[in-house]
């Protein structure tokens, strides 16, 4: 709809240059003179309302056109060529495709535009305004093309980035969770030494300890495995601890704090990435949303799986619009939750507000370990 809406516009502004101009030949000159460069000024239009098809050799083929009006503007003695129609159509075609084609078309297309830009003074009747309208529409093609095309770039930088973080964030967990079962195997195995001297009997249970220690080490690693992270990050904790004591020295509106009955027993990869939901989570509401009076923080638990959701109740007008198009924070988010095979979602509540929602599945010596999900509240401030 919005595309539509756009190629609108742009071909009503392309019908309003075009009648002035054609307006403004016939009243200095006369005759059919306004013919030529209305012409090449309406290819042109169409040209750039049909760009997205082929950015490329749509641009190609606008500077064909105005190459062809600037020879034709010469040969037949007509009005200096490209006109404020095909100066339009060509600015629209070189800023749209230095803005999305790869960077040595880009180039390529840019140089032609100034070439075309240039070559005006070779057309009919050369004048400088001429070249100063072609030198300004090419001038607006590469402000309008580069000036985008640089903010993504370094919008997917700043992404990227952030994705990095947050795996070298992750790998200490890792070395965390690989240390803790290498102890266990370790002392096992040292314990079933002393076993074999006292009680061999009892050396057949040692092993099976020892090999259900080397197959938690192997699962929780395959969680993590790949992906790396700064030193200095959260060890292991337990969830509701380190989440009372989040939401309790969170600055913003009260939090009402929903966790499973019991003390939930989460592996530490899956506990670290609920707080971090829940913290980046807070972190958000406090930026984009000063008009929330209340905020719930649900975790559930079922058999396979675990359910985080953070939802406040800011009005639409009372959110900062930042927040509609999405963060860096929710890059990170995304990129944990996505590691551990889970699912992420975040976007405003048809009953107002907004709400974050992530799934994650629960490794299966966890989930029978695990407390039954609970809709009471945990806490509340």
């Amino acid at each position: 709809m919005r595309e539509r809406w756009e190629a609108a516009g742009l071909g009503v502004a392309f019908a309003v240059v075009l009648a002035e101009w054609g307006y403004r030949i016939v009243d200095s000159w006369g005759g059919g003179y306004w013919v030529p460069g209305c012409v090449a000024g309406a290819v042109a239009g169409v040209l750039a309302l049909v760009r997205r098809r082929a950015r490329l050799w749509t641009a190609v083929a606008g500077m064909a056109v105005a190459a062809v009006a600037i020879l034709v503007a010469r040969h037949f003695d007509l009005p200096a060529e490209p006109g404020p129609g095909l100066a339009l159509g060509l600015s629209v075609l070189v800023g749209s495709a230095l803005r999305t084609l790869p960077a040595p078309q880009a180039a390529g297309v840019g140089a032609g535009g100034l070439a075309v830009a240039l070559g005006s003074q070779l057309s009919g009747s050369p004048h400088a305004a001429v070249l100063m309208l072609n030198l300004g529409a090419w001038l607006a093609a590469l402000a309008g093309g580069l000036g985008p095309r640089l903010l993504a770039a370094r919008r997917a930088a700043v992404a990227e980035r952030v994705r990095q973080a947050e795996r070298l964030e992750l790998a200490r967990e890792l070395h965390d969770v690989v240390a803790h079962h290498v102890t266990c195997v370790v002392l096992q195995a040292q314990a079933a030494r002393l076993v074999a001297r006292k009680d061999p009997d009892r050396v057949a249970g040692s092993l099976a300890d020892i090999e259900a220690a080397g197959s938690d080490a192997l699962a929780a690693t395959r969680r993590v495995v790949g992906l790396l992270r700064e030193p200095g990050g959260p060890a292991a904790f337990g969830p509701a601890e380190r989440l009372g004591e989040l939401v309790a020295h969170f600055g913003g509106p009260p939090v009402t704090l929903r966790l499973p009955d019991g003390e939930p027993a989460w592996p530490s990869e899956v506990a670290g990435t609920v707080h971090r939901l829940v913290q980046e989570s807070l972190t958000n509401i406090a930026r984009h949303a000063p008009g929330a009076s209340a905020v719930i923080v649900s975790v559930t638990q079922g058999e396979a799986e675990l359910v985080v959701e953070v939802t406040d109740d800011a009005p639409p007008s009372h959110r900062i619009p930042a927040r509609l198009g999405g963060g860096y924070g929710l890059v990170g988010m995304r990129e944990r939750v996505e590691a551990l095979g889970g699912t992420l979602s975040a976007g405003p509540r048809p009953a107002g507000g907004w709400a974050v929602r992530a799934t994650l599945p629960l490794p299966e010596r966890g989930a029978a370990g695990g407390m039954p999900a609970s809709a009471g509240g945990r806490g509340r401030r």
